[in-house]
């Protein structure tokens, strides 16, 4: 089968919890995977699925966030270029991962088959309930807050959040073709958005005067560290995302070559364009003013074409929000979809639409749990929570690198001249030195959000172990009801 892959999944063979299809039964098509989802996304949407997970709002406020910790424009422009360091380690250990394993659930399918399925299910359990549907539920709201200014007020914002999920979510249920179409087009609009932002501060806007400080400058020991550790949080967390195209590698043709080429494609991309807005930022307002404002895109474009920079921002904000709504749309519903496959999850958010070909339950779920969010105010609380969660896993999947190519090496005899059965397969460069470097950047970042917010960060582990007992009773129910191995 084109999703099938090489290397095995040990639990299942002691494991008795994988459901069968929830659709009716067909002969095979090419253009469908072993669950019934159709394969739709190429080369180039795969790139702006990448790109589209990575780019929110995050980078309209963050370039901010940094100048206030850090207070130099070399100091700032080394946090954003360690980012993209790590950003792309990470691409490089995703991209092997997803030539090994090109299958429906992302980094649910890696833990489960590295690990064990309680690792993916607990992977599952936070991606539902805290880091998509929270992050999602904040996006939302300030999709809202800047349509509602280019309205010139008087937009209900609870309204306008029910109606951007609901539609993102009819057209996600449409079929693939149909959410891959929304968010490619609208990330291809988000980019032009943040490239018209670049322009703007770097030949537009007057230049603000030459800094007093000409060199790097922190304060000295401990408190400089935490300076630069929690302006490396807010950069991480602004590059975090080019994960979430791997969710839907099942339904990309040839994903073994195109999800891997997209993202390393996309993320060097966005480095590139994360590196230019903020030497726009501060070529167009000095490291001072940005670190003093709150709205550093708003300031840049009202220095570039004046009072209508305020509304041009809110357009570019909002539209940047919707583009990330509409991928995160796309991409995390497949992951419940996966679980409810293994039996891990309600069933019924395993079926699959007989037309459409999408998990339409699945999808349905992520738009009203992030409608809960949003309206009751629970994801200002939750993202807090986020980081830490997602460098643990990030490491985690990091890890089964090792663990995957030690299985490949002992399942298959030498070949000639050292070549593995991977040997067509994208692997990722200078493998263990850089996938290493990239846990090690994982355990940094989890230190540093533990050192930075405590509390929150011990609040997000405990909702993790939270979904052991839920784990046990669905694991329980699938061995009663006999499913077996798929």
């Amino acid at each position: 089968m084109r999703d099938s892959y090489s290397i095995g999944r040990p639990w299942r063979r002691n494991a008795a919890i994988t459901v069968g299809p929830c659709y009716t039964p067909m002969m095979p098509r090419a253009d469908l995977t072993a669950e019934g989802l159709k394969v739709a996304i190429g080369f180039r949407s795969a790139v702006m699925l990448v790109m589209g997970g990575i780019v929110g709002v995050g980078i309209f406020v963050n370039p901010a966030v940094v100048a206030r910790e850090l207070q130099s424009p070399a100091l700032v422009m080394a946090a954003w270029a360690l980012g993209g360091v790590v950003a792309l380690l990470g691409a490089f250990v995703y991209a092997e991962l997803a030539a090994r394993i090109p299958a429906t659930g992302g980094e649910y399918v890696y833990l489960r088959d590295t690990y064990g399925p309680l690792a993916g299910f607990l992977f599952g359990w936070t991606t539902l309930l805290v880091v998509q549907a929270g992050g999602m539920a904040a996006v939302a709201i300030v999709f809202a807050k800047n349509l509602d200014v280019l309205a010139g007020g008087g937009l209900s914002e609870r309204w306008v959040v029910v109606a951007a999920l609901a539609a993102l979510a009819g057209i996600n249920c449409l079929g693939v073709r149909s959410g891959n179409g929304a968010q490619t087009a609208l990330g291809a609009l988000k980019i032009a958005a943040i490239a018209a932002v670049v322009v703007a501060g770097l030949m537009l806007a007057p230049h603000a005067a030459s800094p007093r400080r000409a060199g790097p400058e922190l304060a000295p020991g401990l408190d400089g560290l935490k300076a630069f550790g929690g302006a490396m949080v807010a950069v991480v967390f602004s590059y975090g995302g080019w994960q979430t195209a791997n969710y839907v590698a099942g339904e990309m043709k040839s994903p073994r070559r195109n999800l891997a080429r997209a993202l390393v494609v996309g993320v060097i991309a966005v480095i590139a364009l994360y590196l230019l807005v903020n030497v726009a930022c501060l070529r167009a307002l000095g490291v001072d003013a940005l670190g003093a404002t709150l709205t550093p895109v708003s300031d840049v474009l009202e220095r570039a074409v004046g009072d209508a920079g305020a509304r041009l921002a809110a357009a570019a904000i909002a539209l940047s929000a919707i583009a990330f709504l509409s991928q995160a749309m796309l991409t995390g519903p497949r992951v419940y979809f996966a679980m409810a496959r293994d039996g891990l999850f309600f069933r019924q958010v395993a079926r699959v639409g007989e037309t459409t070909r999408a998990p339409a339950l699945a999808i349905l779920l992520q738009a009203i749990w992030t409608g809960v969010l949003a309206l009751t105010g629970g994801y200002e609380q939750i993202l807090s929570y986020v980081i830490a969660m997602n460098f643990l896993f990030f490491g985690l999947n990091a890890s089964c690198l090792f663990i995957l190519r030690r299985r490949e090496r002992a399942a298959e005899p030498p070949r000639k001249g050292g070549a593995s059965a991977m040997a067509g397969g994208f692997r990722a460069p200078w493998h263990p030195w850089t996938t290493g470097l990239f846990i090690l950047a994982c355990a940094a970042v989890v230190g540093a959000s533990f050192w930075a917010f405590p509390i929150d960060s011990l609040i997000g582990y405990a909702i993790m172990a939270l979904g052991v007992p839920p784990y046990l009773y669905w694991r329980r129910r699938a061995s009663r009801e006999g499913a077996g191995p798929s």
